[in-house]
């Protein structure tokens, strides 16, 4: 009997505990006291559908309580098991109520559905974000290089967070702003008496255009001479110029030594033939004599001519110190 009465009991307590799982009483009285409107069984399908219950039932009384009176149970239900963050999307939407801020339910689960958190974006629209940017290098038309660091203040565009471009577009875009400002000017002297005027013409573009931020303002914080890329560049296309120009000198007085060689070897060439031709002339001389073609006497009038130049070459050569007579004389 006392074992009957025991394993009733226990009984009773597992079936006590899991009504209580499926039907969170307590849960349901604290709903009722903050004002929202659920049943238990309404609790009852939650646990049902794997939905937490909690979770549901606070974002309603803190929705209830901060006057969004427009959200709904099945909004929330379905917001979950889509995989967002209801808990986010509430704070996020009471924020936004008490900022002045017009932010809906269907535009904060988008937002939260496609990656980003509404409750910072929130926080950003109501307490803007300063950026540094990294340092940018940049040239003005004198050749001087300038290094320019910025900081931008943005604010969250709520209407464009889904599907808009992040912080990286918003410094890749204010980085070509500052290089194209810098590059325009005429001097680098300009820029750094006047360093308001690249963030004026890097505002005046619109560079928050199809992005999640609105900028607000764009401060140079810091700008800093660097090399003078001017000069450097003409330095270096001097010495270009330099190696140029010694090739090509290098290169003619390669050709003037091959024509050089050229023409030695021509010479010797006809030093050669010269020779050869002379040493042709005592043979023929002896074949004339032994066919009767050349004569004694014409011999000895040969050896008179060749003798009249010989004195003529010596007295026309300039170093020759004797004269005519003595010559004639011996």
């Amino acid at each position: 009997m006392e074992l009957l009465v025991l394993g009733g009991a226990i009984l009773a307590l597992v079936l006590l505990i899991i009504f209580f799982y499926f039907v969170p009483i307590l849960l349901w009285v604290n709903a009722k006291a903050a004002g929202v409107n659920i049943s238990l069984l309404q609790l009852f399908l939650m646990r049902l559908r794997k939905v937490p219950a909690p979770v549901i039932v606070n974002a309603m009384i803190e929705a209830y309580k901060a006057g969004l009176l427009d959200i709904k149970r099945d909004d929330l239900e379905a917001h979950y098991l889509a995989g967002g963050h209801v808990e986010k999307v509430v704070h996020a939407l009471v924020s936004a109520s008490k900022a002045n801020i017009d932010l809906s339910f269907k535009m904060a689960t988008a937002i939260d559905l496609a990656g980003r958190n509404v409750l910072d974006a929130v926080q950003m629209s109501v307490n803007p974000k300063v950026i540094d940017t990294p340092i940018v290098t940049s040239v003005a038309k004198d050749g001087i290089q300038l290094l320019a660091k910025a900081r931008v203040t943005v604010r969250a565009n709520i209407r464009q967070l889904v599907g808009g471009a992040g912080e990286e577009t918003i410094l890749a875009r204010v980085g070509e702003g500052i290089v194209s400002s810098i590059g325009s000017a005429t001097s680098h002297k300009l820029v750094l008496e006047n360093p308001d005027s690249i963030s004026k013409l890097v505002l005046s573009k619109g560079l928050d255009a199809g992005t999640a931020f609105e900028i607000l303002s764009i401060d140079i914080a810091d700008v800093d001479v660097g090399k003078n890329i001017g000069a450097n560049l003409q330095m270096d296309q001097a010495e270009a110029d330099k190696n140029i120009a010694q090739a090509r000198a290098e290169e003619r007085r390669a050709m003037a030594i091959a024509l050089e060689q050229e023409m030695k070897a021509k010479a010797q060439e006809a030093k050669a033939k010269v020779i050869e031709s002379e040493a042709q002339v005592p043979l023929a001389m002896a074949e004339a004599f032994r066919n009767g073609n050349l004569g004694l006497m014409d011999y000895y009038r040969m050896k008179n001519i060749e003798a009249d130049t010989a004195m003529r070459d010596s007295i026309g050569r300039p170093n020759n110190n004797q004269s005519p007579t003595n010559n004639t004389n011996k």
